[in-house]
């Protein structure tokens, strides 16, 4: 198995699969599923070693999304921000080309044809 270094956190499974069709390199997605409780944040951190890791946070721009990016701040507080435009609300709403712009700019590679 290779060593994943990134780690992109979402909210949901549609988020991840809008993603994945996106990243062309060996990137982990976690799915959070909504709000963490303090246990699963924990099986996160040590199952994915992500103090170890260039984490990403790239959540919706809805108020769930903004409670989890703020708890995950504070638990990842070397994560980086992925925004999506506020007008989409949702990753999975996002249009791909603007996903991609998003994603190559905290420098994870993506498809080309996405770039469109």
């Amino acid at each position: 198995m290779t060593n994943i270094e990134k780690v992109i956190i979402v909210e949901g499974r549609t988020d991840k699969l809008q993603i994945e069709k996106l990243i062309i390199e060996n990137v982990k997605i976690i799915c959070t599923n909504g709000t963490l409780g303090v246990e699963r944040l924990e099986e996160l951190l040590i199952n994915y070693d992500l103090d170890n890791k260039d984490v990403f946070i790239l959540v919706d721009e809805d108020s769930a999304g903004q409670k989890l990016r703020k708890q995950l701040s504070i638990e990842l507080p070397h994560a980086e921000h992925i925004y999506i435009d506020k007008t989409f609300r949702e990753v999975a709403a996002t249009p791909e080309s603007e996903l991609a712009i998003a994603l190559l700019n905290r420098r994870i590679k993506v498809n080309p044809i996405f770039l469109i």
